[in-house]
């Protein structure tokens, strides 16, 4: 009968327990190169994302110039091209996309829509009302046989998307309508509810670019991505915040275009005096 086998001294092998601590080393070291991979995956897709929203903020200011106007948003049906062609009265001017093809963005989808990093469709609204009735200095000028104040009578609409409209009117007209909120706790169809939830008041912006982040439409059923998605002219920004927050899960990023720059760029192309 042979004799069982033994490990002689110094002879090269592992043991079981061994063998699974090396297996536990290894996996901690995937595991941990996993994370870091994906953090970097992730954080570049948001620095690719901003870099895409500000060159759709430089291309929206270019079309201004060329054509003393912003653009329309385009709409579900309308592949990437602004509806109406030739501005005017928008369609859809505060849940509409970013007119990708009216612009000449380039980075689109197989339909036309410009698309952030994650393949999310970009978001694009613009104002479409201005103030009426009123003498205040940001008011629009009165164009035919004036009331004395303050019933001056009420500007022609729309203005900023409309090419005569704002040649007839000039640097007067200042938006009314488009509204950056700190949260979407309190808000209206029409209002932060408060100062102290406004970012950007409502004769400041003139137009907003949005990315809706990794999660896109879908987010995470929190109050604050929703009141950027159902088409009123209130928005929410605020810093990255996960599912557990308050307000819900929100990822979105911005960029905007203020009445002031827009002006100051049509002055200096030469379209305004």
């Amino acid at each position: 009968m042979r004799a069982p086998s033994q490990r002689l001294p110094g002879s090269a092998g592992f043991s079981l327990v061994e063998l699974a601590i090396v297996l536990l080393v290894v996996t901690l070291m995937l595991s941990s190169l996993l994370y870091t991979l994906s953090a970097q995956t992730e954080q570049r897709n948001f620095e690719d994302t901003r870099r895409r929203l500000e060159q759709a903020r430089e291309l929206v200011l270019a079309f201004a110039i060329v054509n003393g106007r912003l653009p329309c948003p385009a709409t579900a049906a309308s592949a990437g091209v602004e509806d109406p062609v030739g501005g005017g009265n928008c369609t859809t001017p505060y849940g509409g996309w970013l007119p990708a093809r009216t612009i000449g963005f380039q980075t689109t989808d197989a339909h036309g829509f410009a698309i952030d990093a994650w393949t999310n469709r970009i978001r694009y609204a613009v104002s479409a009302t201005v103030p009426i009735n009123s003498d205040a200095p940001r008011i629009c000028r009165p164009l035919v046989n004036p009331a004395p104040p303050p019933n001056f009578l009420p500007p022609i609409a729309p203005h900023f998307t409309d090419r005569n409209n704002m040649k007839l009117q000039g640097i007067d007209c200042q938006p009314s309508d488009l509204i950056v909120c700190r949260s979407a706790t309190g808000i209206t169809a029409t209002a932060c509810g408060g100062t102290a939830n406004q970012i950007m008041t409502q004769n400041l912006i003139v137009a907003i670019v949005l990315s809706t982040g990794k999660n896109g439409a879908i987010g995470a059923g929190g109050i604050d991505e929703a009141a950027n998605l159902n088409g009123d002219q209130v928005f929410v920004f605020h810093v990255p915040a996960p599912g557990g927050a308050a307000n819900g899960e929100f990822d979105d990023q911005f960029t905007w275009i203020t009445v002031g720059e827009l002006y100051g760029k049509l002055i200096a192309g030469g379209v305004l005096p």
